[in-house]
């Protein structure tokens, strides 16, 4: 009775045994697919990029005590003016304030020279989406949320308003778009609260943002 029961658990150890031969491909396999996916392939995608002239937010906004929409407005027409021009900067910058080397650097190549600095657009949205800065700015965000310009702009864009350097450009070598670039359900916070599509008419449907 004793050789009998031997010789099951032995069975049962060697069938366990090849059981676990059969799966370990796959644990293999599942383990380097995550190895590739999460780490390697985000790695090998994306391209760092330094924007062209280096620029300390937190200066301007703490010591010359400049809002938003100093260096990023509306046009009359609506539109947006994303990247502030060599020209107005140059209303500051006309001479020499500083003595960083950034400063040095944008004032000889681009101030002098009379020439816009080629900015790198982190967050730029598909072709097929539709955003407009007017109809989320703080003339319109404003009269429902109290706070600050820089307050409201950091819902979408972070606390670049403390930030003393641009983060460098993520860029995506198949898309070109960046790493940063907002997902749908950093907007779907918003287009998706009730409360929101009562006061703004923020509907969350494809056709909103999607054209």
């Amino acid at each position: 009775m004793g050789d009998r029961q031997h010789e099951t658990i032995a069975e049962r150890k060697k069938h366990l045994a090849d059981r676990f031969k059969a799966i370990l491909p796959f644990l293999l396999g599942f383990a380097v697919a995550v190895i590739l996916g999460w780490i390697l392939y985000p790695i090998l995608m994306h391209e760092s990029l330094e924007q062209p002239v280096q620029f300390s937010h937190r200066t301007h906004v703490n010591h010359a005590r400049m809002d938003c929409s100093t260096c990023h407005y509306l046009r009359q027409d609506g539109s947006f003016h994303a990247w502030p021009s060599t020209a107005d900067c140059a209303q500051c910058h006309n001479r020499m304030i500083g003595t960083k080397k950034a400063e040095q650097h944008f004032f000889t190549e681009y101030v002098q020279a009379q020439k816009e600095v080629p900015w790198l657009t982190t967050r730029r949205q598909p072709d097929n989406v539709f955003f407009s800065h007017a109809v989320h700015s703080k003339q319109v965000c404003g009269t429902c949320h109290a706070g600050s310009e820089s307050n409201l702009c950091s819902v979408c864009h972070g606390e670049v308003g403390k930030s003393s350097r641009l983060p460098d450009f993520e860029r995506n070598r198949l898309t070109g778009y960046g790493r940063n670039t907002m997902k749908m359900q950093q907007c779907e916070a918003c287009h998706a609260n009730p409360n929101h599509r009562g006061s703004t008419r923020a509907g969350n449907a494809c056709f909103v943002c999607h054209k």
